[in-house]
């Protein structure tokens, strides 16, 4: 965010000590101290000092470890990293460390740079790996009524009740707007991706059909139980749209 004339605040996320917030010091006039290492998602190593009063650490020095050149340089990726960055920006309180999201973020970043697996597919899984992490992570065992497993449900198509945080049966389904169909083979994949690690979840081969339930899915459910829907969402959904009606 802009500050002043010249300076900058920079929020980070940082592996000791959660995200922080620092101010750097005539940021938008130097061209020496900081030119083209402050970008968007780019992994960097940082020396902040702490003033005489209290408010605001003081962005000293900066090394540019690792650019991420390949996500700016794309305006779908840039889409997806940011959805991903407001979510853990709007759910992390400042201070707070959390070495797993930090991780996670990181993984899905390089994964997105390489350019080698789906955009949509690292989506998925940041954003089930991250509602785990949260504490908010979906029920998609059985259902959150009558506890009847998946497996036992008839039909292929499942209902998924955001109010409830889970799946429904036919029986228990009470018609209530905030329902998502999901089709049992989606449900199996997204349920591998919670138990998987970083790396295998990254390898799972999503059919098309899934990917687009999947994606849908969940852009719906973490907005729900986070409590808003990210500015960031609307625009990736934006650039997402114009895509397909160009192909």
């Amino acid at each position: 965010m802009d500050f002043g004339d010249y300076d900058l605040i920079i929020t980070f996320l940082t592996l000791s000590r959660g995200k922080v917030s620092v101010i750097a010091k005539s940021a938008k006039k130097s061209t020496k101290r900081f030119s083209g290492i402050l970008e968007l998602f780019s992994v960097l190593e940082i020396v902040c000092s702490t003033g005489r009063r209290p408010g605001l650490s003081v962005l000293q020095e900066a090394a540019l470890k690792h650019p991420f050149a390949g996500i700016r340089a794309d305006i779908i990726r840039m889409a997806y990293a940011s959805y991903w960055a407001e979510l853990i920006n709007e759910w992390m309180e400042e201070g707070g460390r959390q070495i797993q999201i930090y991780h996670l973020f990181q993984h899905v970043l390089c994964e997105l740079d390489l350019g080698q697996i789906p955009a949509m597919a690292l989506s998925i899984q940041f954003q089930i790996k991250f509602m785990v992490m949260a504490g908010l992570c979906p029920n998609l065992t059985c259902c959150g009524v009558c506890k009847i497993e998946l497996e036992k449900m008839a039909k292929n198509e499942v209902a998924f009740d955001l109010k409830k945080g889970g799946l429904v049966c036919e029986r228990c389904a009470s018609g209530s707007s905030r329902q998502i169909s999901l089709s049992k083979g989606t449900i199996k994949q997204l349920l591998w991706i919670k138990s998987a690690d970083l790396d295998k979840a990254s390898r799972i081969k999503f059919s098309s059909r899934a990917l687009k339930e999947g994606l849908e899915f969940m852009e719906m459910f973490v907005p729900y139980h986070l409590g808003k829907e990210p500015r960031s969402l609307a625009f990736l959904r934006q650039i997402r749209q114009g895509i397909e009606n160009r192909e």
